[in-house]
């Protein structure tokens, strides 16, 4: 028996301040921390792989979340040593389908955290535990809080081998450092883990956006301004002409030396006339705001050509604290005819800044207003509802980051496996941070169909859904168009290397695919006569196995597999092998 505690989750602010100086066409940036004072010496690096590289750096932006860590290269292998960063305890012990597949999470002794994600194996102490659990829970997914006293560490201890586990594109070594007790995420970078980084960010383009007082939409208008330069230094040739509102964004990327790939730069900051405007610093964040990276760049780009342009003006909704030295959340009113210089100034971790100048001609005739389709609007700050005698829609607050013009569309139901209309909940570039609930009524649903109904979008994605007084109700997390559909089709098992009668006496696993048409996966059970065995699986590559221990003999055995869906459609599998 294993004595296990919970964690509750806090939520904390940090202050950012920056001093910059500048010597002709170079700029040197200095880090200080308000309130925030990280140990240097404190931890090692978590591999010994010299010099280290990273495939991903802390803060990049990824599809719906920024990355809350650094990647740390392996050499396109699994296998490295995985090394505890100072004292602690493992206060966190993850097994997931995909997530972090594998991860183990050590608290120590000054207020923090560290997390190494998508581990092959697990030391033996702590496999022993982990594999322990799952036998006593009967499940291959765990997210268990051992008690301090347990699983002790020394700094520099080998706690695990690094692999690429879970939702992991290729073999790599996940590594986070958390403040403990609000459990927001911060820079590896500053506590000392060291990248050798001596190149500047690049910056590929400059927008300028329209906005002229209404909410950015995919409607709103943009103009690219062309710049050029390098190594640091960028600019745009001639001023630009805009009149009324605007808001300016950037795509940019930085390189470390050595072995690097396209990450993400640490700060950007936006001056006008030399008065700064706009901060935004990835030091830290909230687990619970990082969907907010849909706000700080071009969302409808972004799902159209995965460009990702970081804006330089913050929407009244957008929770994020990477925000600092805002005037008018970064929206510039160029009305008075005059030319304006504006400079931005993006660093890196180890501080290595790129400049971009330009001017803006500003008009002063009044701009030009964008015509926005009639709708419905939705304040940002307050629970928005729509229905009509087929649908209902909640959006509590906290969903939308600007005002919304809302609108919907229905269509008639698509033919097949449907018992509804289709409706259209306003369209998908506009994002959402938090679900909304979504009941859909239904249309000549059998009464013994009733508990297989969910809400699918479209493109077939399901979005779950029980059955309430007529209607299924579900909660989707983007807006998009919906209808009923009812899943009975079980899952399919797709034996890989086992057949029945035999012999495996020579192979260390079992190995199955697995999938589901609709509804998804919900559960997968193994038993070696009549008794449960672990199963493990990967969603990536939909593979499920068992690896052979001790619990089976030498001899002739029965195994049968049970997977079911979230729909409770079950598919058994039974053969008999020997060993």
């Amino acid at each position: 028996m294993y004595i296990i505690k919970a964690i509750k989750n806090k939520s904390i602010s940090a202050a950012l301040i920056f001093t910059f100086s500048t010597s002709g066409s170079s700029v040197y940036a200095q880090q200080i921390f308000s309130n925030n004072k990280y140990p240097l010496t404190y931890f090692r690096q978590p591999l010994d792989i010299v010099p280290p590289a990273l495939a991903g750096s802390f803060g990049e932006i990824r599809g719906n979340h920024f990355h809350s860590g650094i990647d740390f290269r392996t050499n396109q292998r699994e296998g490295y040593p995985v090394y505890a960063v100072a004292d602690g305890y493992v206060s966190r012990l993850r097994v997931q389908n995909s997530g972090f597949g594998q991860a183990i999470y050590i608290n120590h002794p000054n207020g923090f955290t560290s997390v190494y994600g998508h581990v092959q194996r697990f030391a033996p102490k702590i496999a022993s535990i982990v594999k322990n659990l799952e036998y006593e829970k009967k499940s291959f997914e765990l997210d268990e809080f051992p008690d301090q006293m347990l699983i002790p560490v020394r700094k520099g201890e080998v706690i695990a081998w690094s692999g690429n586990r879970g939702s992991s594109g290729g073999p790599h070594l996940h590594f986070e450092i958390r403040d403990s007790k609000t459990e927001e995420t911060i820079n590896p970078q500053f506590f000392g883990i060291d990248i050798p980084d001596n190149i500047p960010p690049v910056i590929y383009s400059l927008y300028a956006y329209k906005l002229n007082g209404k909410p950015f939409s995919e409607a709103t208008a943009k103009q690219a301004i062309a710049i050029s330069g390098s190594n640091g230094v960028y600019k745009a040739a001639a001023p630009v002409s805009l009149t009324g509102e605007i808001g300016f964004g950037v795509v940019t990327t930085d390189r470390h030396n050595g072995l690097s790939g396209l990450n993400g730069v640490y700060s950007i900051q936006l001056e006008l006339d030399g008065k700064m405007i706009y901060t935004s610093a990835l030091e830290r964040f909230a687990f619970e705001d990082s969907k907010a990276i849909n706000s700080h760049i071009d969302y409808p780009v972004f799902l159209n050509t995965k460009r990702s342009i970081q804006k330089s003006f913050v929407e009244p909704g957008n929770p994020l604290t990477i925000y600092s030295n805002l005037i008018n959340s970064g929206k510039i009113n160029f009305v008075d005819g005059e030319i304006h210089q504006l400079r931005y100034i993006i660093t890196d971790s180890k501080g290595n800044a790129s400049t971009l100048a330009f001017s803006v001609q500003a008009g002063s005739a009044a701009a030009i207003v964008t015509t926005i389709p009639s709708g419905i609007v939705f304040g940002f700050n307050k629970i928005n509802e729509f229905s009509n005698d087929e649908i209902k829609a909640v959006f509590p607050i906290g969903t939308l980051y600007s005002d919304l013009n809302f609108i919907y569309k229905k269509t008639p139901k698509p033919s097949g496996n449907a018992f509804s209309n289709i409706h259209q909940i306003h369209n998908r570039y506009t994002p959402l941070h938090t679900g909304f609930e979504l009941s859909i009524k239904a249309d000549n649903l059998p009464a013994d169909l009733r508990e297989k109904a969910l809400i699918i979008s479209t493109g077939g994605s399901s979005q779950g859904g029980t059955f309430v007084n007529g209607f299924i109700k579900a909660n989707p997390k983007t807006f998009g168009s919906f209808y009923i559909a009812v899943d009975t089709i079980a899952p399919r098992i797709f034996p890989t290397n086992i057949s029945e009668g035999k012999n495996m006496a020579g192979l260390s696993k079992i190995l199955f695919k697995i999938s589901d048409n609709l509804s998804g996966l919900k559960s997968f059970n193994g038993y070696i006569d009549g008794k449960w065995v672990l199963m493990e699986f990967d969603a990536k590559t939909a593979t499920l196995w068992h690896s052979f221990d001790d619990r089976t003999t030498a001899g002739k055995h029965t195994l049968e597999l049970v997977v079911d869906d979230v729909k409770n459609n079950i598919k058994r599998y039974s053969v008999s092998f020997f060993r």
